[in-house]
């Protein structure tokens, strides 16, 4: 019963009350078309949750760039090709440092990987793992995300 309430909240009451505090960018990593697509899926570093890699904007880069900089970082991604408008966006409430909670809005860039290094600033702390867009939803835990994962 507390799920339902959370998702209500999360999914309805929400967004119509508040607006984000901050943007973020997000790049959904893929190889393949069709039937043959798969996503790329990393754990966030505290909680080791399955997310995309993501982060803040970085001055000097525009957006579908920026995300094409936290996948590297993140997830080794060395791209072919990125999309410049993305491909959706999502609200989430992410923890601070402090403990603290602020909403984003999340911009979610299409980024094809060339290839993957074995050798990225992140390495030591994350997993990455190759999935079908639909897998890739349900190892999520934002609606919105999920929403954007499924249709990809």
């Amino acid at each position: 019963m507390v799920d339902i309430f959370k998702r209500a909240w999360a999914e309805y009451v929400q967004p119509m009350v508040q607006r984000p505090d901050r943007v973020q960018v997000a790049a959904v990593c893929y190889q393949g078309s069709g039937a043959d697509r798969k996503v790329l899926m990393i754990t966030s570093r505290d909680t080791k949750r399955w997310i995309l890699p993501k982060g803040w904007p970085i001055d000097g880069l525009d957006a579908s760039a920026a995300a094409a900089q936290e996948a590297w970082e993140e997830a080794g991604v060395k791209p072919a090709n990125i999309r410049p408008e993305p491909v959706g966006s999502y609200d989430y409430l992410k923890r601070l440092d402090g403990g603290a909670t602020v909403s984003c809005a999340t911009q979610v860039f299409a980024i094809e990987v060339k290839r993957l290094e074995d050798d990225f600033p992140e390495v030591a702390q994350r997993e990455r793992k190759w999935v079908r867009p639909v897998d890739a939803a349900e190892m999520v835990d934002e609606p919105g995300l999920k929403d954007i994962l499924k249709a990809f």
